[in-house]
């Protein structure tokens, strides 16, 4: 049996797990199968299951992870999929996901840790890059499309009709990420402690400095420091609600500072632009949610191509993606059952 070598699937109930959040998976009712999809992304992971019909049954959301090698990481993501494991009402027999710091070609290492963890074999479990399912999620099989993603991060993609798929930026905060979540957050306290040094006081930036200070928790350097060298991107990028209130308030360098955002993000589309073409741009992320401010530097800078910001369902489209690609199959035999 070729499927010696993969994990079972379980059909005994499994230990809770503390950070579950519904039922145990239980045995499947007879000729029901169930299709798993999710969405992990640095800061939170969603995962969403359908059946044949293509009917969400169940859906959920718990922290985040990433598909990078480095072994620790992957051992925080291995425990985030036990975690989701845990939390499904039933068995999928395939799963397809899309990961943050994933790359773009198959890892074969990444793909044995995720069968293992939902208890799936390798042949139905499909590994992609996040963006590679945003791109599968915004544009249908045939169309080509740009792709413009800001959240904690920011990355550019475009997607062929033949389904290849490029991706631009995404190089991380230390590199880039000009324009995402956690580069206005640390471009918020770069001009705020810059004019403390200048001035002795946040003058003329009193509304920003009053939403990032209660946004940190302390008005004194060593709290910004800990919260920016004791923590991760994802920290840095929650700061960017505080900066998009200030710009609510009128605060006239949190305001700029969007403006500067969605500048950065336009130059992603007009890259996708000028390498591949004309197409349909579509844009997502919470840092599109923020402000106004935001879409519209964004819209102005790559004018008159049009944008759209759907709202897009990745877990959901996913599991669909899963059922695509494994309904075909029999990966378990009847003594697996």
């Amino acid at each position: 049996d070729t499927r010696s070598n993969h994990p079972k699937r379980r059909t005994d109930p499994k230990p809770r797990s503390p950070n579950a959040t519904s039922t145990q998976p239980r045995p499947n009712a007879p000729g029901l199968m169930l299709w798993l999809g999710v969405d992990m992304g640095g800061t939170g992971t969603r995962w969403a299951l359908r059946d044949a019909d293509r009917t969400t049954i169940a859906r959920g959301a718990l922290g985040g992870g990433t598909g990078a090698p480095d072994p620790a990481l992957r051992a925080a993501f291995v425990r985030t999929l036990r975690n989701l494991a845990d939390a499904l009402p039933g068995a999928p027999a395939g799963a397809v996901l899309g990961l943050t710091g994933s790359g773009l070609t198959p890892d074969t290492d990444l793909i044995a840790a995720t069968a293992q963890a939902l208890s799936l074999p390798e042949t139905c479990i499909w590994v992609m890059n996040d963006m590679q399912l945003a791109g599968h999620t915004a544009f249908g099989h045939a169309q080509s499309g740009h792709l413009i993603a800001a959240g904690t991060g920011s990355v550019g993609l475009h997607k062929a009709a033949d389904g290849q798929m490029h991706i631009i930026g995404g190089r991380g905060i230390l590199i880039d990420d000009a324009g995402s979540g956690a580069w206005i957050g640390l471009q918020a306290l770069k001009a705020l402690w810059s004019r403390i040094e200048e001035t002795g006081a946040p003058t003329g930036m009193e509304g920003l400095a009053a939403h990032l200070f209660a946004a940190l928790g302390g008005t004194d350097w060593d709290t910004t420091l800990r919260w920016v060298y004791g923590g991760d991107r994802g920290g840095i990028a929650a700061l960017a609600p505080a900066v998009a209130a200030a710009a609510g308030d009128g605060d006239e360098t949190a305001l700029a500072l969007l403006t500067r955002a969605g500048q950065e993000l336009a130059r992603l589309g007009r890259v996708l632009i000028q390498r591949f073409g004309p197409a349909p741009v579509v844009a997502f992320g919470g840092v599109f949610s923020l402000h106004p401010a935001v879409t519209r530097a964004v819209q102005d800078a790559l004018a008159p191509t049009p944008i759209t910001f759907p709202a897009l369902d990745f877990a959901a489209h996913a599991a669909t993606l899963a059922q695509t690609r494994f309904a075909n199959q029999t990966p378990f035999a009847p003594e697996d059952t």
